[in-house]
């Protein structure tokens, strides 16, 4: 029997503490602190002391509901950086003191055929995910990182190096996965043209994991104020979208683009920018569907593909590629008494690159 099925008891069992957080009450009304119940640690459990939670755009969209499936209280955050508080008797893999994160997901069944193949974010029973999933020892909803500490399966516990930037480690766990797996799974390396569209939380990290596997890497953006930036973080050039020459010149070069844009844009333009048998990978998440013409792709065997987070094994090797390469996400630090204003900020995309919260302001 998988765990998801075999760890389902009854909540009277399970001993529990209380912890503190910050929730969304209704998809109109801001976050405020909220008292809630965390499971004390099962035998394969590690609970931690969060540190750092990184602010995601997806935690947005749940909080206001965007996607319609918002439970509340909707306690949003999975880009979680903490310190091992106990662990359960049969954990192996980490003890008190350790560093470690945990991303978009804390469960799975581990036994159908893309959990075996360490793809646990594609689970044919569907994962867990780390806030507004079915807490199958609690009951209702699982609840997020912006909170002083959570109780996670050892499975989906990740270790982090020494020395590295904990606040600008935390954003690794969903921004920098989302975009290191699908550049992986296409193999982007030298010899490469890769195009990266958008330059926000996902796609600033694009851009450093493209340059930092040797491609020649092409940032596409709607914004000229963040040409120099572009370029700062390692793209060879920047092209400011809008400009209809520049983009004509770029027809059918690239091998890869990988499109990090969440708002309504013309996905057929950059298709076209694909050579033959090229791929044009979608990790960003429109509300609404993306028109796609069938020319583009038909006439250069073109693909259009979508890619999820990472899978434990994969994110595990992302963090240990960027603790080697000095890679982090561009941060600014906030207190959570300034979340509600730092979603206003992401809405007018007024953040370089990515939210952090000091859960120190919590338990302050």
């Amino acid at each position: 029997m998988d765990h998801m099925a075999s760890s389902s008891q009854s909540s009277t069992s399970i001993a529990t503490r209380p912890a503190r957080a910050w929730a969304a009450q209704g998809p109109t009304t801001p976050l405020a602190p909220l008292s809630i119940t965390r499971r004390e640690a099962l035998a394969d459990d590690v609970v931690i002391d969060i540190l750092f939670c990184g602010v995601c755009h997806s935690d947005l969209h749940t909080v206001r509901n965007e996607w319609h499936h918002t439970v509340y209280p909707a306690i949003p955050g999975h880009e979680i950086v903490g310190r091992v508080l106990r662990v359960g008797k049969a954990v192996t893999k980490f003890k008190e003191g350790d560093l470690v994160g945990v991303g978009c997901m804390v469960d799975a069944c581990l036994t159908c055929d893309p959990c075996r193949r360490g793809l646990e974010q594609y689970c044919e029973q569907g994962n867990t995910q780390t806030y507004q999933g079915d807490d199958i020892h609690l009951g209702g909803k699982t609840h997020g990182g912006y909170s002083d500490s959570v109780t996670v399966r050892e499975a989906f516990v990740l270790k982090l190096s020494d020395g590295v930037d904990l606040a600008a480690t935390a954003p690794l766990l969903c921004a920098g996965i989302t975009t290191y797996s699908p550049l992986r799974h296409w193999k982007v390396g030298p010899g490469m043209r890769v195009g990266i569209v958008g330059l926000g939380g996902l796609g600033h990290m694009g851009v450093k994991f493209a340059r930092a596997f040797g491609a020649h890497v092409v940032l596409f953006t709607t914004s000229p104020s963040k040409v120099e930036d572009g370029l700062r973080l390692g793209a060879h050039e920047v092209v400011v979208s809008s400009d209809a020459d520049e983009m004509a010149k770029r027809t059918g070069t690239f091998n890869f683009i990988l499109d990090a844009v969440s708002a309504q844009h013309d996905i057929n333009q950059y298709i076209s920018l694909l050579r033959l048998d090229g791929t044009l990978t979608l990790v960003g998440a429109p509300e609404h569907p993306l028109p796609v013409a069938a020319f583009p792709l038909l006439l250069a065997r073109r693909s259009f593909a979508g890619s999820g987070i990472g899978g434990i094994q994969e994110t595990q090797e992302m963090l240990d590629f960027c603790a080697e390469h000095n890679i982090v996400s561009d941060i600014e630090l906030i207190r959570i008494d300034q979340i509600n204003e730092a979603y206003e900020r992401m809405l007018k995309s007024d953040v370089r690159y990515r939210f952090v919260i000091d859960m120190s302001s919590l338990k302050g």
